[in-house]
């Protein structure tokens, strides 16, 4: 019961932090709808594919243009920008679930020993959340949520995990827990003096060593002495939420958004949440066309949408976010992962390192099976996996998608497929354009 209590209080001031902060919030909402350049007098939009849209709205547009620019020969230059970061870099990683951002987190994981990163941390926020609400039977606003996740960020950007600590189920006692969400997954968490000695049969296991419960001190410790921190979420209700820390003198801040083909996330997802989207893998079995009013159909409607609008204010590029954001397709990194990966260091304003670069070597031309079959491996033959998804979800559910995703698809580049011989035939790409660069 002390623990549904604890819950409680946190939920109490949340929910007074954000009734107090509602008008403000709003305020911010209409002050962060991205400015756009109003188009040359006689202009027609149009979009990314060639194919035909429905009225785009003015921030569509705008944002086509910037991704047309951006997808041309001449690449942009990315300037330092001058803050009292103390000469930090940060960078997130924001992507939805199944679009290879563990994969990508990676690439920075395994940069060096000057480098601090974090798996999904905002786990933590969701699952507290959840807790809280089955206590006592209230919802979380999505203004609640983005204040929420916003402040955790920009306690860890800034190496303070006593945001995090009050959404963890086992609350850390004296800052220690042994229930950090995927600590294995981060280099700087499981190296000395980070990881101490096992206490007892309370440990958690790395990838290559026993480690004691975590001290959150020491995380914390560690993380100051680090150049450059990196956190990748999945969890992230608008890309809006994030301008006062963008624009927090303290913070250096970068942001990679990761996006996926939405046909190939439900693939994929139908693979590794097999349990969470039986009603997909039913219909797929049976041929199903899928009710368009479902509520899971309409969740992922909900999800191409959210990912749209992060990329149309990032590609709008807000004075608060120039320079800042940056988009990143999947198949992209699938096919050129080393090449993407100068590119994200180059955006980052870091040097490339040795280590990296060995690691995405090593890791992309993966001849263990065993390993680039398992659905949560970061180990792959990477141009393999960018369209393995075509032969394994029928040609009904990917129509179903490009019914329900068709803008998003339309603003990331990916082709619709009219038939089924077009989406099994790999050799037929379905990207536009093909190689989208910084």
């Amino acid at each position: 019961m002390r623990t549904i209590y604890k819950y409680v209080l946190v939920f109490t001031c949340i929910v007074s932090l954000a009734i107090i902060n509602k008008e403000s919030v709003l305020r911010a909402s209409d002050e962060l709808i991205p400015q756009t350049d109003e188009l040359t007098q006689g202009q027609a939009p149009q979009t990314l594919n060639g194919l035909p849209s429905e009225e785009p709205e003015e921030e569509d547009v705008d944002a086509v243009r910037h991704f047309q620019w951006l997808t041309g020969s001449q690449k942009s230059v990315f300037r330092r920008t001058i803050s009292n970061s103390g000469g930090h870099k940060h960078i997130l990683i924001l992507a939805a679930g199944r679009t290879g951002s563990s994969f990508v987190g990676e690439f920075f994981n395994q940069h060096g020993d000057d480098m601090f990163y974090l798996y999904e941390p905002l786990w933590h926020v969701q699952d507290g959340l959840r807790t809280i609400q089955r206590a006592i039977g209230v919802n979380t606003s999505q203004e609640a949520l983005a204040l929420i996740q916003r402040d955790v960020l920009r306690g860890l950007f800034l190496c303070d995990f006593a945001p995090l600590e009050k959404f963890m189920w086992q609350w850390p006692k004296e800052h220690m827990t042994p229930a950090l969400f995927r600590r294995e997954s981060s280099e700087a968490l499981c190296k000395k003096p980070v990881c101490t000695p096992v206490v007892g049969n309370v440990w958690q296991q790395c990838k290559t060593l026993s480690c004691g419960p975590l001290d959150l001190t020491l995380a914390s410790k560690s993380c100051h002495t680090k150049e450059y921190r990196a956190i990748k979420v999945v969890r992230l209700g608008r890309l809006d939420s994030l301008r006062p820390l963008l624009e927090d003198p303290r913070l250096d801040m970068r942001v990679i958004q990761l996006v996926r083909d939405p046909r190939a996330m439900l693939a994929s997802r139908m693979v590794a949440f097999a349990s969470d989207y039986q009603k997909w893998r039913e219909w797929a079995r049976h041929g199903q066309m899928p009710p368009e009013d479902d509520k899971e159909v309409q969740w992922v409607r909900g999800e191409c949408e959210r990912d749209r609008k992060a990329a149309v204010a990032g590609l709008s590029q807000p004075r608060w976010l120039r320079r800042r954001y940056m988009l990143l397709r999947y198949e992209d990194v699938a096919r050129y992962p080393e090449r993407k990966a100068e590119e994200m260091y180059r955006f980052a304003g870091m040097p490339f390192s040795a280590q990296a670069r060995e690691w995405i070597r090593r890791n992309t031309q993966a001849e263990n099976l065993a390993a680039a079959s398992d659905a949560f491996s970061t180990e792959r033959h990477s141009s393999e996996q960018a369209d393995k998804w075509r032969l394994s979800l029928p040609y009904e559910m990917a129509q179903v998608v490009q019914k329900l995703c068709g803008p998003t698809m339309e603003l990331f580049g990916y082709s619709f497929v009219k038939d089924e011989q077009t989406l099994v035939n790999r050799s037929i790409s379905l990207l536009d354009p093909p190689y989208l660069t910084h």
